[in-house]
């Protein structure tokens, strides 16, 4: 029997990208599976792929209430949580207060909001998983988007504190951090078109000349949230083909 038959898993922001590949994932492999995100099209999408035991829910995760509202629902659809995996952001670019707003909300309070949602279904049998998603902008300066770098450096702090916190009740937190990650209606699939100057600067970064994809992303998740990884808590791993290595 493959190991995440029966086993409940949570996506926060699952209906495209990085989040969406994750929660196929998942579902592929027998896990019941349910997402949020805002936009009820790729939802819907989403849930059609990851068949009738899935659970979605419309929901703004910059909104506490919505959160808190949306974690035992989930809980009560599949009938309990074994993984948490916090996906979304709010992608904060610029330096001032929207864009700082943006990340804070979004890409740090979720994960606060939606771990301590999740953690008594967690606690409620053994094997519990967190697994925050960073990103390799959390490892350098930025003159770009330095609410999001910095945000997502405070992601993996958290996710080391969240481990040490939550080990004596059974439950591990890991972290993802991607790098430069293309697919359809993503970020860098823009940049190709619209910035192509960026883009081929970021690709001669990356030792095998390619972007990344987010499958490439889900695998790494699934590992981190499975009994393969049982040892492992509080570790945040790079994904990022080798881009952090430089040309």
């Amino acid at each position: 029997m493959n190991q995440w038959s029966g086993k409940r898993v949570v996506v926060m922001g699952g209906s495209k990208g990085i989040g969406r590949s994750i929660a196929l994932g998942f579902a592929a492999e027998g896990a019941a599976v349910a997402i949020c995100a805002r936009g009820a099209e790729a939802l819907a999408s989403a849930k059609a792929e990851m068949g009738p035991s899935s659970f979605t829910g419309q929901v703004d995760l910059a909104d506490a209430d919505a959160i808190a509202k949306f974690l035992p629902a989930a809980a009560k659809a599949l009938g309990g949580v074994d993984v948490l995996v916090n996906n979304a952001s709010g992608f904060g670019s610029a330096d001032d207060e929207a864009g700082w707003a943006a990340s804070v909300s979004v890409d740090l309070m979720a994960i606060v909001r939606a771990s301590q949602a999740a953690l008594p279904f967690l606690q409620a049998q053994p094997g519990g998983s967190i697994v925050n998603i960073s990103s390799i902008s959390a490892l350098r300066p930025t003159k770009r988007n330095p609410p999001y770098g910095a945000i997502k450096a405070a992601v993996m702090h958290y996710t080391a504190s969240q481990a040490k916190m939550y080990a004596a009740s059974g439950v591990r937190v890991n972290c993802v951090a991607p790098g430069s990650i293309e697919f359809p209606g993503g970020t860098w699939e823009r940049r190709r078109t619209e910035d192509p100057a960026l883009y081929n600067g970021t690709l001669a970064q990356i030792p095998f000349g390619r972007m990344g994809t987010p499958e490439e992303i889900a695998e790494v998740v699934l590992f981190l949230a499975s009994s393969k990884a049982r040892w492992v808590t509080g570790q945040s791993i790079i994904v990022d083909g080798g881009q952090l290595l430089g040309p």
